[in-house]
């Protein structure tokens, strides 16, 4: 069983522990994170002069406006893969069927070889009767 971490990170100038069962580093991550957002919304004009519970609403905003991206981003993703993994699905079933066609040609082309064989056997004995025919006559 993994092992409970309390980790003292600093968001938005204030110290704050975060506790649960991921790394030390997972958690400065995260406020890592925060901190990036909020500098995004200081860089932007009015956001020093907004109200505190606006301000964290907006940071919420973009947060989740950031996850919802992401998320929409991850369904592209796997949507894709599933459809490459169809195509691929269809493109060994195409393979399949024409190396079945394939191994028919070659087994036609070689029953083929053996009847042209036949047939040049049976033309030299052809010719060779016609040949006799002739001294004979």
């Amino acid at each position: 069983m993994k092992k409970r971490n309390d980790v003292k990170v600093t968001i938005g100038g204030k110290q704050y522990t975060m506790g649960g069962y991921e790394s030390e580093e997972y958690f400065q991550n995260l406020a890592a994170y925060i901190n990036m957002k909020i500098g995004e919304l200081k860089r932007q004009g009015g956001y020093p002069k907004l109200d505190s519970d606006i301000a964290n609403v907006l940071l919420q905003i973009n947060i989740a406006d950031d996850y919802f991206k992401l998320k929409r981003s991850q369904e592209d993703t796997s949507r894709e893969y599933e459809d490459k993994q169809k195509e691929n699905v269809e493109l060994k079933r195409e393979i399949i069927g024409l190396q079945a066609k394939l191994e028919t040609y070659e087994q036609e082309n070689r029953i083929m070889k053996e009847e042209n064989l036949e047939l040049q056997k049976r033309l030299i004995r052809m010719e060779a009767e016609v040949e006799e025919l002739r001294r004979r006559q």
